[in-house]
């Protein structure tokens, strides 16, 4: 693959995170000429994002691109790092009991929510009650994890011991849920966290509005306001960046980063996601094993980095990329190597031997998938599948074909929203609430109770390998790619952080003076 440079101006700096759009909705208005002109002195930043965020409660959000910005607002007892390690947040420092079972929080003390109340034990364990999906609360987005959670004890205000039910090698990292007010119950029109932003308002498909916290526990942040403004038509994304209507935007095409002017910065790195043809594994033909493997060997992956990204991207061969250093196996990459006879074989032998038709269902913001999607369906008439793209919006793909699992197929990125190789390979047991693509495989169920019981670390890191080689084996999906990240950034914009999660971190983003 190639590795070319976009321009002169293309900076190479680490961007990690699932798919958002690359597009520009609506008409946005541009700020007036002292806000484009003079950031510095305003404080005032103005984000572009894809879509609208799809819930405000932290507890009940679905899209990345949501909790994307949001990390902004929300902390649990820990945080992640740029680096991949867990941070203490809420909790000051924890200790764990040698049998693994018992971990003890001490919260920071004076920490306050942006309502202005102090943290304290019962917050935390109101919140992680809640999460877990054990307080029966409509509409939570349940931490599966979490119900590993036993009983929890507050022997004082500042202090919560959590007790397992069984050893967990990955527990700490699912407490970067959000902690948030026992007694507050307006989450999902005024939320209130303890982040280094506070919310301020929302105009639905339009923008949202965040404001410095400044009795943030880390101090405060260097910018004042922060307007998200929702951009979901990418034919107008380079008139929001040009007339000074946005100052950042992440998950840019290549053709749009080539087209900015030298008022940008374009730094690059990975998604750190996983993008494919995702198959409803329960639906015809796709309920076949060999019809799923033809799909595998009639894409080109490379040549559709080549193609569609300017061979700017990272081919994967199963649902692990690869920042995920330990659990990523390279081997998988090259499984289906590009053989349309072999694909023709398969469809044969499978009752096709003259190729079938398919639907491929894309979210219409998120145009690299539609670049994909592209590419995908004229590689797959050379093996007889005429496929044809539907270009959705974002709510009714979220709610028709990830929720609601009607579909044959999409092109999507998946991330993980916590740094565990268990937040990617979970989703596709039997009976996870996630599992959109109805994959069904008992030795891969089996494979997930093993890892959890796992109480060395390397003897997971290995079983989580054998999941990743059976979705490919079966495949449950056609891998491509994680994708390349191009960020625009204004020039005098300094202080972006990079992370092995799909996050967009304000706190330290300043203007130079």
């Amino acid at each position: 693959m190639k590795r070319t440079l976009l321009a002169l101006f293309l900076g190479a700096a680490l961007f990690c995170g699932l798919l958002t759009g690359c597009g520009s909705g609506g008409n946005p208005s541009a700020p007036n000429e002292q806000e484009a002109a003079s950031p510095a002195l305003a404080d005032e930043l103005y984000v572009g994002i894809a879509q609208d965020l799809d819930s405000l409660d932290p507890h009940k959000m679905v899209a990345a691109g949501t909790k994307e910005i949001m990390f902004n607002v929300f902390e649990g007892l820990v945080k992640p790092a740029p680096s991949g390690d867990l941070l203490p947040a809420l909790a000051e420092n924890w200790t764990i009991s040698e049998d693994r079972l018992a971990y003890t929080f001490h919260l920071r003390p004076g920490v306050k929510f942006h309502n202005g109340a102090i943290v304290t034990a019962p917050d935390v364990v109101y919140s992680l009650e809640r999460v877990s999906g054990a307080s029966g609360a409509a509409d939570i987005v349940a931490v599966d994890a979490l119900s590993n959670i036993a009983a929890m004890e507050t022997p004082d205000e500042m202090t919560v011991i959590l007790r397992l039910a069984e050893p967990s090698n990955e527990f700490l990292s699912y407490l970067t849920a959000a902690v948030i007010p026992a007694d507050y119950d307006e989450q999902d029109i005024a939320p209130v966290g303890t982040g280094p932003f506070r919310f301020v308002s929302r105009t639905a498909q339009e923008s949202v509005v965040l404001e410095r916290f400044d009795d943030y526990w880390g101090g405060a942040a260097a910018l004042k306001t922060v307007t998200c403004r929702v951009i979901e038509n990418a034919d107008s994304i380079m008139m929001s960046l040009q007339s000074g209507a946005v100052d950042l935007f992440a998950h840019l095409t290549i053709t749009q980063a080539q087209q900015l002017t030298g008022d940008f910065a374009i730094e690059q790195g990975a998604m750190n996601l996983v993008q494919a043809l995702y198959l409803n594994n329960a639906v015809e033909p796709f309920n076949d094993v060999r019809v799923r493997q033809a799909l595998c060997y009639a894409v080109d992956k490379e040549s559709i980095i080549d193609l569609a990204f300017d061979g700017f991207g990272f081919p994967i061969g199963s649902s692990m990329y690869p920042a995920f250093t330990k659990y990523f196996d390279n081997e998988l990459t090259d499984y289906y190597p590009h053989d349309t006879s072999k694909a023709k074989e398969l469809l044969a032998a499978a009752g096709y031997p003259d190729g079938f038709s398919m639907t491929i269902t894309v979210p219409s913001n998120y145009q690299p998938h539609l670049d994909t999607a592209q590419v995908l369906v004229e590689q797959l008439k050379e093996i007889g599948v005429r496929a044809e793209i539907l270009p959705v919006e974002w709510e009714t793909w979220l709610n028709e074909t990830y929720i609601g699992r009607n579909f044959e197929s999409t092109v999507i990125g998946v991330d993980a929203s916590t740094m565990t190789a268990r937040a990617l390979l979970e989703r596709f047991t039997s009976t996870a609430g996630n599992n959109f693509i109805n994959y069904n495989n008992e030795a891969y169920d089996n494979l997930f109770k093993q890892a959890q019981s796992c109480t060395n670390d390397d003897e997971q890191t290995e079983v989580y390998r054998a999941m990743e080689r059976n979705l490919t084996e079966n495949a449950a999906n056609v891998y491509i790619q994680d994708m390349a990240d191009l960020l625009a950034v204004r020039h005098g914009l300094t202080g972006v952080r990079f992370y092995p999660i799909y996050v967009l971190d304000l706190y330290g983003i300043h203007w130079e003076s």
